[in-house]
This record gives structure tokens, sequence and C-alpha cells, in this order.
């Protein structure tokens, strides 16, 4: 591993600086709620692009394309760009539009202004606790990371505070970072980071895509490599590549994501803050180019991981003015019982490294895919670039958690505080209750976290990104869809989908458990009644549930009940818009999307 040197963390320490001062530097502007909340709708349309991008690649999605790269290879660029790009298309076509028009400033404020209170006051009060969690899952998988690189263990002295003490250390001082430029600055501070993450991505991972691709032999001797690994994994082997398997990964990457990008406030609040309706519906249309090109700076790295030859326990002798050295180099076991640079699972989470290292039925360690990107991010980096890349990861983190806690401020100010608790104040009181909101979610953040570094072990980041999708973001997906495209659809009806969808959502979630898996965070917390084939099984029929219960539910409900009338909710379901005259063809959004398909297609077929 590659000693983290002061230069390092001076690089690391300077991208804290600046995103201290950026929430100091926004801070005269925050007048009233209007800019704390949603930029004051004035930003331009490239930022808000970058900000999409930056905020849809936390650390959770970075490591998870790592991961999925180590595990399935280079055909899982099929999930994570093409099956993740087609949804944020459509978003930026037709779901984009519809909100922005709205002027609504969250998603369940929109849900009320096209159904009634009741509906708005339930997608609230889900997306504010969907929020949180997400906020914390990011925390936790940081800090597995960070204890599996042994980053702060010295600089804290772990030998007093403790390996778990360390972690919540490390956890807590980043979320204060993230809680003082977020209360300073809002929606704008969080955005600008987000964009600085984005560039610091790129900074940080194309050196290490580079440095690894030619110590792996190139991008042939890459593919040749992993093939040789699948062949020690059986339950890989014949399931990495083909046409089928495109498809379906494709299939799946749509309906999993398609949530996300058409219900996640924290991704859409950065279309909300957008100077225009042209701006909104370039920013989706930006990140979805971005998404479609990264594949090779997130997924590679998972790749080049696990095809470097596994590092073992040595002694190397050096004759030196006539005298013999040895010099042993020791590899912790989990290390050794892995597979190239993707270590063992152990059962400790604090001490991932140095734990218990587990084992399938078979008698095989069971590998922690995770941990793929972290761990060629540590091994044989110059100097400055591993501190940039580091740097990268935790710009990851703190934008993500800013994105959250962003979202979390405007649904409890807008959609719970001022509904229910105080409907007429000054427009500066909502801009405190969102400074307040903002410490409670980043309490509840550290909370949570907590209780997840006491368990003694946690499925992977490919697996809590796909349970987040679908626990969280599946049962909004068909209430906004509907209620966007169906004039038909009542408040009644879209209720009680949106309840019952939820609640199938998450019974189907708490009764199931993947195979091997502890009963906890990866389910079966209720009761584990059924064993799925895989996760990926679970988390499919989680999102199918919920879609179809909602789905039914909603369109039987919406046939019992009287619709609003026509002319009340014109103005918040889709209609097309007339094509300019005045704008060239190639500016034109359905041109630049078609484009931006064929890129995403053109990728995929590389990597397959």
């Amino acid at each position: 591993m590659t000693p983290i040197s002061s230069v390092d963390w001076i690089i690391l320490l300077i991208y804290l600086f600046f995103t201290i001062s950026i929430g100091l530097g926004l801070r005269e502007s925050m007048t009233g709620s209007r800019q704390f909340l949603v930029a004051g709708r004035s930003l331009p349309g490239w930022l808000c692009g970058l900000a999409l991008a930056g905020v849809s690649l936390g650390s959770l999605e970075v490591l998870a394309m790592g991961a999925a790269g180590a595990r399935y290879g280079l055909s899982s660029a099929a999930f994570f760009g093409l099956g993740s790009v087609l949804p944020l298309l459509f978003a930026a076509l037709y779901i984009v539009p519809v909100y922005y028009r709205s002027k609504a400033r969250s998603v369940p404020e929109y849900l009320g202004l096209r159904f009634d209170v009741k509906t708005r006051g339930l997608a609230a009060i889900f997306s504010a606790a969907s929020a949180l969690l997400a906020a914390a899952v990011a925390v936790y998988i940081m800090a597995r990371i960070s204890a599996s690189l042994q980053l702060f263990v010295i600089l804290f002295h772990a030998e007093k505070l403790g390996s778990r003490g360390v972690l919540l250390l490390t956890s807590g001082i980043l979320c204060a970072i993230v809680l003082l430029y977020v209360v300073l600055g809002g929606l704008a501070a969080s955005m600008y980071t987000q964009v600085m993450q984005f560039f610091m991505l790129v900074a940080g991972f194309f050196p290490v895509v580079f440095f690894g691709l030619r110590e792996v032999g190139g991008w042939e001797k890459m593919r040749a490599a992993f093939a040789s690994t699948a062949a020690t994994r059986p339950w890989l082997a014949g399931h990495t590549g083909g046409f089928g398997a495109l498809l379906l990964a494709v299939a799946i990457g749509c309906l999993l994501t398609a949530g996300y990008w058409f219900t996640d406030l924290s991704v859409l609040q950065t279309t909300f803050a957008a100077e225009n309706l042209k701006a909104a519906r370039r920013a989706p249309l930006l990140a979805a180019a971005l998404r479609a090109v990264l594949p090779f700076l997130l997924i590679v790295p998972g790749v080049i991981a696990i095809a470097l030859p596994t590092p073992h326990t040595s002694i190397v002798e050096h004759n030196e003015n006539g005298s013999i050295f040895r010099e042993i180099y020791v590899v912790p076991q989990a290390q050794e019982n892995g597979q190239g640079f993707v270590p063992a699972r152990t059962d400790s989470i604090v001490d991932p490294m140095y734990g218990k290292v587990l084992h399938d039925s078979a008698g095989h360690a069971e590998l922690d895919y995770t941990a793929a990107t972290s761990g060629l991010l540590a091994h044989d980096v110059p100097t400055g670039l591993l501190g940039l890349a580091l740097t990268a990861l935790f710009a990851c983190l703190t934008s993500v958690v800013a994105g959250r806690i962003a979202a979390f401020n405007t649904i409890f100010t807008c959609d719970i505080y001022q509904v229910w608790l105080r409907k007429e104040a000054p427009d500066r009181h909502y801009m405190v209750v969102g400074r307040w909101a903002a410490l409670g979610g980043i309490v509840v953040t550290m909370l949570l976290t907590w209780l997840g570094l006491r368990l003694s072990s946690g499925p992977g980041a490919i697996d809590l990104l796909l349970i987040s999708l679908a626990v969280f973001n599946a049962p909004l997906l068909v209430t906004v869809l509907l209620g966007m495209f169906w004039k038909r659809t009542t408040g009644e009806g879209a209720f009680a989908g949106l309840l019952l969808g939820i609640l199938a959502a998450v019974a189907h979630y708490g009764l199931t458990l993947p195979p091997g898996a502890e009963r906890g965070l990866a389910g079966g917390w209720i009761a584990p009644l059924h064993h799925t084939a895989s996760a990926l099984t679970q988390n499919v029929g989680t999102a199918l549930l919920a879609v179809v219960v909602n789905g039914i539910v909603t369109v039987v409900a919406s046939l019992l009940t009287t619709p609003r009338e026509q002319s009340e909710v014109a103005a918040l379901m889709y209609k097309p818009a007339p094509a300019p005259s005045n704008v060239a063809g190639w500016k034109r959004p359905e041109f630049l999307a078609s484009a931006i398909l064929v890129l995403s297609i053109l990728v995929t077929a590389i990597f397959a």
C-alpha cells in the first residue's frame, strides 16, 4: 500500500478549505427562503448540469460502480451507463419541464399541487426519511473505506480512541464540514461543491485508471485477466457477457434508476434551481452525456483491481556492505485471502482488514467488492496523485451528504413545517427553520451511522445502492408518472397507491433475504420468510412489487373516485412544447438527447 504522505494530506485539506469558503462566500446572499432552499432559481444550465452529475456520483455510487466492475466485469457498464442514461434522458424531455412549470420547490409539493395535501404529506414524510437514511449510508460506507485503508488511525491515536472511536470522530468531522457550508450557503453552496466534486473525481480517477492499465498490461490483457479470475468464481462463469445479459442489465438499470431520476429531490433540486426552463432541461442532458462516458473512470478501476496479482506476505533479502538484511512485508489476512486488490470480507466493520475472514457455503473466501476501488487507489499511486484520488472519494462523500441534507431542508421546511405547523410566517423565518433542519438532519445522520457501525457485518456498496433504489425511489415512481401523464388520476387514488406501494416495498425487503446474508441492512429484518436467489433478485422484486401494487391500486381507486376539473390540473401535466423557430435543429433537446443516446450505446458496445 502506498503510504499517505504530507503532500496527500495537504491536497485533502485544500479541498476542505475551499468547500468551507464556498459557504462563507454565499452567506451574505442568503436573504430569504427562496435563496436558501432553491438558490433563487437563478443558476445557469451548465452549472446545474455539472451539479446534477456530481450529486448523482456520491461515494456510494462511485464505490458501487467499482464493485460492479470487480464483480461482473466491463459488462456492468450496461447497468450504470445505458441503463441509467435512458431514464435520465426521459426526465430531461418529459419530467423536468412539468416540475419546473409547476413552480414547486420539491417533489412532495408538486404532488400536493397535482393531488391533495394528504398525498403531499405522505410523500414528504417518506422522502425526508429516505434522504436521511441515504446520507447515513453514504457516511457508513465511507467510514468502512477509511477503516480498510487505515487513513486516520495514526492521526487520531487509535490506541486511545479505539477503531470505532476513530471512525465516529472522522465521520463527525466530515459531517460538521457539510453542515457548515449548507447552513451558510444553502442549496447554492451544495451545488457549487458538487461541481467541484465532479472535477475532483475526474482529476483523481484518471491517473488511477492510467497507471492501473499500464501495470496490468493494457485493455485486452485486463479483459483476459478478469476472465481468468471469473473462472475461479463458478457463480460468475458464463454470466459476464452476451447480448441477452446486456439487455437484461439495461432493463434492470432503467427500472431501478427511473425512480431516482424522476422522484429523488436530492438530484432534481439541481434543476429546480435553474434560471429558466431551457436551463432546467439542459441540466439533465449534460449530466447524461457525462454519465455516458464515466464507466471508463469508475468501472474500469474495479476490473483492474481484481485483475492484478494478489499480494502475499513475503521476505525480501538484500546484501548491503557485506551484510544480509531481511525485510518482511506483511499483508493482512483479508488481503491474502482476496483476489487481486479486492480483499476478502471479514466479520468486522471497524477493522475490516484484520477481522475473521468469511467463507461461503463452498468454503471459498467471500470477496469485499466494496473495497475494490479504494484498494486500487492505495496501490502504487505516486505521491500527490494518491491524495488527489482520496480527496475525490471524500468529495463524493461530502457532496452526496450535502445534497441529501439540502433536500431534507427543503422537504421539512416547505412540506412539513409550512403546511402542518406554521402556514403564515415571514419569509426569513422559513430560512431559519431550514438551517435548524440541517442541524437536525446531520444529528440524525450521525446517529444512524453510529448504529450501522455497531453491526457485525453489512452488505456491500452495490447491494446498498440497489436496496436504496428499490425501497426509497420505486414507490414514488408510479405516483409521479400517473400524475403527469394520466388526467384521470385522483388524489384518493394517488394516496392509496403510494401508501400501499411503500408498504409493499418495505414488506418485501423485510421478509426476504439473499443467500448467506445476515438479517438487518440486507433484508429479512421482519422475518426471513423467503431466501431469494441473489441480492439483485431481491431488489428487482422489491421494485417491481412496489410499482405493480402502486399502479393497480392508483388506477382502480381513481376510477372509483371523482377527478379534479381538467382546467385545474392542465398546467401540472405534461404537454408538448412547440419547437422554437429561431433555434437550430441540432440545439433542440430532442436532437441532443438522441446524440447522447447513441454515445451511450457506443460506450456500452465497447465495454461489452
